[in-house]
């Protein structure tokens, strides 16, 4: 496996020479859980499913990012560690601007918190048009696939610490998960007909929103296989995508 930080520079720039271009960044987040997932649960995942990924595909493996944009859970709850959108642009990009400089023409963003989309995507813009070579992916982890999103969004549309995500911790890191607490976390989506897009002070009583009550290892297992297989497809897939057309991007057409 191509982990970033136990490669030396030989090591990297070999990688380069032998053809491998691609690079796979995961983003999660440190945020409440409610009261029965420990507060790396995001970042867990990412973590957990890029090393799967990255074992299948051979793609090189960046430090996994362990601060998203979280901003959206509030201070109701202790243990959140929110990056301000604007924050996050910043960091995403010059990473990206390194791994570049490295050799590398392509970057996926492998994504386990849901408001960390925007900024990302800000990011991805801002990469692709100063290095016009550079092919940047956002991979949302919970929406991989469809089997994959349908599963995360069964007990509730405006998810969290839910059953699939209380699920996947059973299932890869059992550390993470409080069961004394799991029968009374499950907390209903009050999201409902919303116009507004409201913080999760105001949309949830202990930070949960779905059943983790219907959580069990075994759909944890099946969840994350799922999630491996997928997103190692995904992976493979843009490995070997071109652009469709090869205009550059400072080009200018000729009259």
């Amino acid at each position: 496996m191509n982990q970033w930080h136990q490669m030396t520079w030989e090591e990297i720039g070999q990688l380069v020479d032998s053809g491998m271009d691609a690079a796979l960044l995961p983003v999660g987040a440190t945020e409440q859980h409610g009261p029965h997932l420990g507060c790396g649960m995001d970042s867990e995942i990412a973590e957990k499913l890029s090393l799967q990924v990255a074992d299948n595909t051979q793609i090189a493996l960046l430090p996994t990012l362990p601060y998203g944009c979280s901003i959206g859970h509030s201070q109701r709850w202790p243990g959140t560690i929110a990056l301000q959108p604007k924050t996050m642009i910043d960091v995403v990009k010059e990473i990206g601007d390194w791994v570049y400089a490295s050799g590398f023409k392509r970057l996926f963003i492998l994504n386990s918190h849901v408001s960390n989309f925007a900024p990302l995507r800000c990011a991805l813009e801002m990469l692709r048009a100063e290095h016009d070579d550079f092919m940047v992916a956002i991979i949302n982890s919970a929406s991989v696939s469809e089997r994959v999103k349908q599963r995360h969004f069964e007990d509730a549309d405006d998810w969290h610490a839910n059953e699939a995500e209380t699920s996947l911790m059973m299932a890869v890191a059992p550390e993470l998960v409080r069961e004394s607490r799991i029968p009374e976390s499950d907390d209903p989506d009050r999201t409902e007909d919303c116009v507004f897009s409201h913080p999760v002070n105001r949309t949830s009583l202990n930070g949960v929103t779905g059943k983790p009550s219907l959580a069990s290892v075994e759909k944890g297992e099946e969840l994350f296989a799922w999630m491996v297989e997928d997103l190692s497809g995904v992976v493979t897939k843009g490995m070997r995508e071109e652009p469709p057309l090869a205009h550059g991007y400072f080009e200018k057409v000729k009259s």
